[in-house]
């Protein structure tokens, strides 16, 4: 018999159905997520430039007035 097309498939069309919307849910979510960690600045554990020269400090590279001076020019 014709089913005019109520159950594609063998009656598993619904299961495609939720797996095509299953699909494009999850496009947009990767998508959201990409462009907010594009937009944040720091990608994959990169350091910022505060935290390279703290370290820096740290270490006695500079000392504390080469330190001030230049965290004033990086806030």
């Amino acid at each position: 018999m014709m089913n005019f097309g109520f159950f594609p498939f063998g009656g598993f069309g619904w299961m495609f159905m939720f797996l095509w919307w299953g699909l494009i849910i999850a496009g947009i979510v990767a998508l959201i997520m990409w462009l907010t960690s594009q937009f944040r600045g720091t990608h994959n554990g990169e350091k910022s430039p505060l935290e390279i020269l703290k370290e820096r400090y740290a270490k006695g590279e500079i000392n504390k007035k080469e330190f001030e001076e230049k965290k004033k020019d990086l806030v």
